[in-house]
């Protein structure tokens, strides 16, 4: 792809089967996929039907039966080389994740670095997966044996299109399994270059396949009897409908939903850290994260000066050309999701909060992005628990400040939502720190920071916001299941 803004075409075909790209055996359906700097078509992708998904899975359902047969060390050296492949690649890589997304350039390139750590960590496990041997009496024993799922599909979200690929794929392949990923329409250019970059590093054809298209793939995805396991990243109500037509096939599903999570900034926290933090939490790849902490709780005595500090802050985030370094908010995803995003604010200010800062749609001086989908982040004040903009998810860059006056109250505050992907709290009072995410009802929480996001641990929410983990040790047994072998070393003692 050009590495200039407004320049990219895409002519080869998005999907990926048996080793190669191909055009998909039907479907039919075109969908737009824009560039979100420029509102500009990319291209037309075709959806996939019926057809081709069930020869995506046949294909995946091959390649399986070799790579579950391979060793964890065989199976470590081809990830690793994929690893490598992706660092080696990243520039490239990174700048076909903007020109789809609309993030900055700067941003993209952290997303494929935490990508390439992902499959090189999950290739270190992979060598290392064991069951356990248990002593019975008289001399016979048991023992367990971790073994793959099989074919396991992924159903990838738009902010983070590249790195959700890898954060599913890795534990997947560690594990010995298959996988037929379907990106979102909207982003469906960088899955496939995982795809190549798997084939390249020497995995058996088939074995990381991509279908393209919306809802209806999904669920012959969803629906096929050769599918053993969906991981989903998007939002709660297809969050629900993907539960309920895995549970018709007794599929178990990982779920990463949504969140309004919560930061709560105490009076003796370093105030130019949580300033940064509620920054992080609020305003990376345009607000358009599942985890952000948009409900920051301020102690009342500082109230004042964080507002005033944010404020300063986010009316200096340069916003324009993403593929520029200096940017440090591009585009959001496209025309709709802007709209929807504005109509939060309209609402939030019928409803008595205060724009303290941006709000309102960005036009750069670029004559070439004057149809893009940019806007100023916004903070709000003056805002009441009870306000659509607080309880709600909102998906942009807008941060609502509500102050607090004691412990007690904040925590309880806090965990009065629907969600529970994370929450932060910046103090430094660590036995404040750890009594207070003790009491959060959320997956991931942070302490003096935000929005980090180490392969090495679990990430996963509790209530509406999913079940299972991604990352870390823990997604291993989402990947896998166990089996357990009782062994009998004397004679059969029978009741008959």
């Amino acid at each position: 792809m050009s590495s200039a803004t407004g320049t990219s075409t895409v002519q080869q075909p998005l999907n990926y089967r048996g080793g190669s790209r191909v055009q998909p055996a039907d479907g039919g359906q075109l969908e737009d996929v824009f560039e979100p700097a420029t509102g500009r078509v990319l291209c037309k992708l075709p959806c996939s039907g019926e057809k081709e998904v069930d020869l995506a899975v046949q294909s995946a359902k091959a390649a399986f039966k070799i790579w579950s047969q391979m060793s964890g060390m065989e199976r470590c050296r081809v990830m690793l080389e994929a690893a490598r492949i992706i660092r080696e690649q990243r520039d490239e890589i990174a700048t076909m994740e903007t020109i789809n997304n609309g993030k900055s350039i700067f941003e993209a390139r952290v997303d494929i670095d935490i990508s390439w750590q992902c499959l090189e960590y999950y290739a270190g496990l992979a060598g290392s997966l064991a069951g356990e041997h248990i002593q019975l009496p008289g001399g016979s024993f048991g023992y367990t044996r971790r073994e793959p799922l099989g074919v396991c599909v992924g159903i990838g979200a738009w902010n983070y299109p590249f790195q959700i690929a890898c954060w599913k794929s890795g534990p997947a392949l560690a594990c010995g399994n298959a996988m037929v990923f379907k990106p979102s329409p909207f982003t469906p250019i960088s899955a496939v270059k995982l795809a190549e970059i798997f084939t390249e590093a020497g995995v058996p054809k088939g074995l990381f396949n991509v279908v393209q298209g919306g809802a209806a793939t999904g669920q012959f995805l969803c629906h096929h009897p050769d599918v053993a396991k969906i991981s989903f990243t998007g939002s709660v109500p297809t969050g629900m409908k993907i539960m309920e037509m895995a549970a018709k096939g007794i599929k178990p599903v990982t779920l990463e939903l949504g969140g309004k999570s919560p930061l709560i900034i105490f009076s003796d926290a370093d105030l130019e850290n949580a300033v940064k933090g509620a920054l992080m939490a609020n305003f990376l790849t345009q607000g358009e994260v599942c985890c952000n902490g948009t409900r920051v709780f301020v102690e009342r005595k500082i109230l004042d000066t964080f507002t005033k500090e944010v404020v300063k802050r986010t009316q200096k985030i340069k916003i324009g050309d993403p593929l520029l370094e200096d940017t440090r908010m591009g585009a959001l995803i496209n025309r709709p999701h802007l709209n929807r995003v504005q109509g939060f604010i309209k609402q939030a200010k019928e409803q008595g909060a205060e724009v303290l800062c941006g709000g309102d749609l960005y036009v750069p001086d670029d004559p070439k992005l004057k149809n893009g989908y940019y806007m100023r982040p916004c903070v709000l004040g003056n805002c009441k628990d009870d306000m659509t903009c607080v309880k709600e998810e909102i998906f942009g860059p807008v941060m609502a400040i509500l102050p607090f006056d004691t412990e007690e109250e904040v925590v309880e505050r806090a965990n009065a939502t629907k969600f529970g992907l994370a929450g932060g709290v910046f103090t430094r009072d660590i036995q404040k720190a750890h009594r207070v995410v003790a009491a959060l009802k959320a997956g991931m929480c942070f302490i003096n920071n935000y929005n980090i996001s180490p392969v090495e641990l679990p990430f996963g929410g509790y209530k509406s916001s999913g079940f299972g983990r991604e990352n870390g040790r823990a997604a291993i047994e989402y990947y896998s299941q166990l089996k357990t072998v009782c062994v009998e070393m004397g004679d059969v003692e029978s009741v008959f």
